[in-house]
């Protein structure tokens, strides 16, 4: 499989929303996408997909999208549920429809060879069995297993019907399904949104060892740091490319604009030099060959065209604290918070000036907690005391997303009203609403525009307590670092609940776990938590008081009669796989698919994926051999 788009320029209401587009996705391809909000990343998707075309009405430019293959290409908003009655996991085991109909007619072709084993029912098991091998078939089961669990769906959420899921849960199950799938290539746009830590964890997994292509736009620089290793960035409508994962990205791009940037000036100024050579000698008679050969010199040059200046416009505030609060600024003990039911209890010391970052899975009262400091639920039980002298501004991604039909201006206007009119347009141009942009109304506002708003009002009032919760969400990249620097100098006290690690990694002094009902305050940064964690889930996956204790009888002859078979299985297991080795290597050769290069791709990944599997099957013939000895 191949995809190219050359020159790609793609026209929507008549206007150019991509310019020049170039850019190749391969079989393996594994391709992050990034760019200021309304650069056209989701745009450049749905040319991918099929969705828009490249246009041929642009004069002078040749756009081209080309596609080598029959690739399937699927993308989440492809992924609509056809049934609602459905169960959950019989929508899950759709991905797996021609597995389970393998699976299905292997039991039939197993009794057929049973009643009469001859040659013919043998082969055809044999040859179905190999296929099924290759699909997956043996570890399809606890594949999906896995994910589900992963994805944080219980055993009883596998038996309900799609209806009962709440939209954020539905998107997820589709999400699964597309992956479970394996299309020649996944297309995702933020599909870490409304996942939790332990799920992109997963995600992360998966998509780094899938083997096919994936194209992703994402604004989570963790993410894309595990799992791409090329990177396609969008500025001015135009694609550049960068070979390595997010971080090496961001290195190159800052070293080779500013080599083109010197370069450039360089160049500029030779020109220059040589343009003022032949300014004061070329109506000289004596100097008349030499201004002509400056002017050739020139010719001869292969200009270097100016570096595109950075989309480094972003906001700025300066929201130092304008009183100082106690020391102690929240105390929480035994805090029960929930709704109806308990969902966890909070024991917590918050100091002045830390900084604290709140992890858990969905579902166990991260939002709920906050919510129950600032008063906007009571708690069930315990003691909350806020100390003195201190000013919370506070942030919920859901009250950002708020509508009306009154304008930016009067909206800021009507939370400080003892403002003149400077003072208000001053402190929203800051936050990016200049000129008309202040006369937007809130419905007409983008989600990121909406959160901008919101961070302006609470900044505005300075205080010294910041409460907020996920306040990243649609935030493209530079927003998110514009607001890490300012949260890493502010001098008062944090708590903030997100799934950005890298926004965590960055900004929190020291974590509060949310884990089965409980909390656990860590006194330090992201990822001496991540490291010590891994620590010691290895040391107690590992401690022999919790491996599952061995049996302490047998009976031997049973257990000779057992090794033989196994043995015997494994024999067969390596014919098989040999047989299907030595059919793929004469398939590899044969000189009507010399040329076929899909097909030479798809065979030497069989090829591979039955060499390991041999091997596998050798190794364990060689330990059962030797448990035999």
């Amino acid at each position: 499989m191949q995809i190219k788009i050359q020159n790609g320029t793609v026209l929507l209401s008549g206007e150019p929303i991509l310019k020049k587009i170039n850019m190749e996705i391969n079989t393996e391809s594994k391709i992050g996408i990034v760019g200021r909000n309304g650069s056209g990343k989701t745009t450049l998707l749905r040319l991918i997909s099929g969705e828009l075309s490249v246009s041929k009405d642009n004069p002078g430019v040749e756009s081209n999208f080309l596609v080598s293959g029959k690739p399937v290409i699927s993308t989440l908003n492809q992924m609509a549920f056809k049934d609602n009655s459905k169960l959950m996991i019989d929508e899950i085991k759709d991905a797996y429809s021609n597995i389970i109909s393998m699976q299905n007619k292997l039991a039939v072709l197993q009794n057929k060879m049973d009643a009469n084993p001859n040659e013919e029912n043998i082969s055809s098991y044999s040859s179905l069995l190999d296929s099924f091998t290759l699909a997956g078939g043996f570890y399809y089961e606890k594949e999906y297993e896995s994910a589900i669990k992963k994805f944080g769906f219980t055993d009883k959420d596998k038996i309900k019907p799609l209806s009962e899921f709440s939209g954020g849960q539905r998107t997820k199950i589709a999400l699964l399904k597309l992956l479970l799938s394996k299309p020649d290539l996944i297309l995702l746009d933020e599909p870490t949104n409304h996942l939790d830590i332990e799920a992109v964890s997963w995600l992360e997994d998966y998509l780094s060892t899938y083997k096919k292509a994936v194209v992703v736009v994402s604004h989570d620089r963790m993410f894309l740091d595990k799992t791409v290793n090329t990177i396609y960035e969008i500025e001015h409508g135009v694609t550049y490319r960068y070979a390595g994962n997010y971080s090496e990205f961001s290195k190159k791009k800052k070293l080779i604009r500013a080599q083109q940037a010197k370069d450039y000036e360089a160049q500029q100024k030779e020109i220059a030099r040589l343009n003022d050579l032949v300014e004061r000698f070329r109506y000289k008679a004596n100097k008349a060959a030499m201004a002509q050969s400056k002017i050739k010199q020139i010719e001869r040059m292969d200009l270097i065209e100016a570096p595109e200046s950075y989309d480094l416009k972003t906001f700025r505030a300066c929201f130092e604290p304008d009183v100082r609060s106690v020391k102690d600024v929240l105390t929480a003990k035994n805090l029960s918070i929930g709704y109806d039911k308990e969902l966890s209890k909070v024991d917590l010391i918050a100091e002045r000036g830390e900084h604290i970052g709140i992890l858990g899975g969905n579902g166990l009262g991260k939002s709920t907690f906050l919510k129950t400091v600032v008063g906007i639920i009571p708690s069930l039980g315990g003691t909350l005391t806020i100390g003195g002298n201190v000013k919370v501004g506070y942030f919920d991604q859901q009250m950002a997303q708020y509508g009306g039909d009154h304008t930016v201006l009067d909206d800021f206007w009507n939370e400080y009203p003892s403002l003149d009119n400077f003072e208000v347009r001053s402190a929203l141009g800051a936050f990016l609403f200049s000129g008309d942009d202040v006369n937007k109304t809130i419905d007409k506002l983008s989600g990121g525009e909406r959160v901008r708003l919101s961070l302006c009002k609470i900044f505005y009032k300075k205080p010294n307590f910041l409460i907020l919760d996920e306040p990243t969400n649609h935030m493209d990249i530079l927003s998110k670092e514009t607001l890490e620097e300012m949260l890493i100098n502010y001098s008062g006290t944090l708590i903030f609940v997100s799934h950005d690690r890298y926004f965590i990694k960055k900004v929190a002094h020291k974590i509060l776990s949310f884990d089965k009902g409980s909390t656990k305050l860590y006194p330090y940064g992201y990822e001496e938590f991540l490291d010590k964690h891994n620590k010691l889930h290895s040391e107690v996956t590992s401690s022999p008081a919790l491996r599952k204790p061995k049996k302490t009888y047998t009976t031997p002859g049973k257990e000779k009669a057992k090794r033989e078979r196994a043995v015997k299985k494994a024999e067969t297991r390596i014919y098989e796989l040999e047989k299907t080795l030595d059919e793929l290597q004469n398939e590899i050769t044969k000189e009507e698919n010399v040329s076929d290069y899909v097909l030479l791709t798809e065979l030497q990944e069989h090829i591979s994926l039955t060499e390991e599997m041999l091997l596998e099957a050798m190794e364990e013939l060689d330990r059962l051999t030797s448990e035999q000895q």
